[in-house]
């Protein structure tokens, strides 16, 4: 059945408006991508140049010696004095006088302090007294019986008249030593009340004043004396260092140890080990050792915290390389060796004892090779460098070189590797730094 002609024109003016449509949307997408296209920026290929054209890295460089290596092992140790006392009151009394100043250095047997001497003094008297009395007695007590031993020959005294007489004797000689005795436990008793020094040391801050009533009994003390010099320290190392620190003492060698600040710059001076703890510390798989310091200058203070160096041995003519020089990776430990021809080739090494800046090296290198130190990240195996001592500032990195133009038979996409070694590198060397 047709549409009648009105229902058929107004279908193809539908159809016509959806073309039309369809046409301004094309015309204006097409107009889009065309602006879009217009505003982003031209992108230069990147030139072709393999790594033969990269040029010579600038690198420093250092030369594999001989000399004398340092075995040494560093703790953290404690200062500690060889002798602390405190000193108390023996008797009981006042104290009268402090003869000593605070933080004063004394000597054995300087006197430090005096306690009220009057009653020991009458004690001493008394116990002399009665040394004295005991003495006329045993005197006369003797004559008797010399007298008894004649008589009793004649018959005039009996027998048991003399046996008495010398068991008199035997008493007072008895009584007499017990009267010594006193009289010498009055005079120490006098002795202590002059107080002394027991030791060479440092006199601490003074713990009780004059006039105060003392006795042995009293927990503080007077006064602490610390001795200076000489000083220790004690420091914990690890139990595996034991047997080294053993075999080199029954050598009969002395192993130096040097003290250092808590920041570890400072040198507070020089000492040796003296010995080593009976035991490991179980919990810490440690041993303590102890080292003396003459601490002439008092620098070492106890209860300070330093910084030990113990000198365990000394490796002669040995093979030694800058540490800066070994590098680790997949061919394990290994060096750039500079070769004659300006290359650098990968080398392994066998490393011995590292000592801070210096390392011995057991096998890999000999004496008076040449090695890179500074700038091997930028490095290859049989990679061309321009090498410079350290320090050397007349050496200047090499001038940029112009990238060589495609030659034929080189590929049409840029070689990836070829431009990082190439203009990568080439940029690197003339600052010094990653672009």
């Amino acid at each position: 059945m047709e549409l009648p002609k009105e229902a058929q024109a107004a279908e193809q003016r539908r159809s016509g408006s959806w073309l039309a449509w369809l046409v301004v949307l094309a015309v204006i997408a097409s107009g889009g991508y065309w602006w879009w296209q217009r505003s982003q920026p031209t992108q230069q290929p990147a030139p072709s140049f393999s790594r033969r054209s990269a040029p010579p890295a600038a690198v420093g460089t250092a030369t594999i010696s001989t000399g004398n290596v340092d075995v040494t092992l560093d703790a953290l140790g404690t200062v500690t004095s060889l002798a602390t006392v405190t000193v108390r009151t023996q008797v009981t009394g006042q104290l009268v006088q402090i003869a000593f100043k605070e933080g004063q250095d004394v000597k054995k047997g300087d006197l430090l302090a005096k306690i009220d001497s009057r009653s020991f003094e009458a004690s001493l008297g008394q116990a002399v007294g009665q040394l004295a009395r005991d003495q006329a007695l045993l005197d006369n007590a003797k004559l008797d019986l010399t007298r008894a031993e004649t008589t009793v020959k004649t018959g005039a005294t009996t027998r048991q008249a003399y046996d008495t007489q010398a068991a008199l004797v035997t008493q007072y000689q008895g009584t007499l030593a017990s009267d010594l005795a006193t009289v010498q436990a009055a005079k120490v008793n006098l002795s202590n009340t002059s107080i002394v020094s027991p030791v060479d040391g440092r006199a601490g801050l003074r713990l009780v004043d004059e006039g105060n009533y003392v006795t042995p009994g009293d927990a503080n003390g007077i006064v602490v004396i610390t001795r200076l010099q000489p000083i220790s320290v004690l420091f914990t190392v690890p139990e595996d260092q034991l047997s080294a620190i053993r075999r080199r003492l029954g050598q009969g060698a002395t192993l130096p140890v040097t003290a250092f600040d808590r920041t570890g710059n400072a040198k507070l001076g020089d000492g040796q080990l003296e010995t080593f703890d009976s035991a490991i510390d179980p919990t810490t798989g440690t041993i303590k050792l102890r080292a003396t310091f003459a601490n002439e200058d008092h620098a070492l203070f106890p209860n300070q915290f330093v910084n030990i160096r113990l000198l365990v041995d000394t490796h002669a003519d040995a093979i030694i390389a800058p540490t800066a020089a070994v590098q680790r990776g997949a061919p394990g430990t290994f060096v750039y060796v500079v070769n004659a021809d300006s290359t650098v080739s990968v080398r392994t090494v066998t490393l011995g004892t590292m000592n801070g800046e210096k390392t011995q090296i057991l096998s890999g290198l000999k004496a008076s090779e040449t090695v890179v130190v500074d700038g091997v990240d930028r490095l290859r195996d049989g990679m061309k460098i321009n090498a410079a001592q350290p320090g050397n500032d007349a050496a200047t990195p090499p001038v940029a070189a112009t990238p060589p133009a495609p030659q034929q038979g080189d590929p049409a996409k840029p070689d990836a590797s070829a431009h990082k070694h190439g203009d990568g590198k080439h940029r690197r060397n003339q600052t010094g730094q990653s672009p």
